[in-house]
């Protein structure tokens, strides 16, 4: 076996792993990725600073807080009636399948449907909802 084959099979596989996460600085650690990701899947249509503009509600402060709750947002009647409070599990169903989950919501289905880049925006959102 060529090790020179090898290495660079490796490296080509581990830069290819990469790639979804390729706005995150090596430094940044698990928490910029998970930004990363909320970029480029969420800040479409919602803010992570209250002092940001955005379409939908701000996720600022999401986990634990109650479905359809934010003040001042005009929510559909389902979220409004939806009855539940924003925990892990219930973020990264909503981020897998939303339209399944909560039948007559008006946002868009999202479809991050990969268990790592939920746990990386779910972990995010944790981190700025202290």
């Amino acid at each position: 076996m060529d090790f020179r084959h090898s290495t660079a099979a490796a490296t080509l596989a581990l830069g290819l792993l990469a790639v979804p996460l390729a706005g995150a600085r090596a430094d940044d650690g698990l928490p910029g990725a998970g930004k990363h990701l909320f970029e480029t899947h969420c800040r479409i249509c919602h803010a992570d600073d209250l002092a940001k503009k955005s379409y939908g509600p701000p996720l600022v402060g999401v986990i634990g807080r109650k479905a359809g709750s934010y003040p001042g947002f005009a929510y559909s009647d389902a979220m409004k009636g939806a009855g539940f409070t924003w925990t892990d599990t219930a973020v990264k169903a909503w981020m897998a399948d939303n339209t399944h989950m909560l039948p007559g919501t008006k946002m868009r289905h999202v479809g991050v449907t990969d268990p790592g880049e939920q746990e990386l925006i779910v972990g995010y959102l944790r981190s700025i909802s202290k």
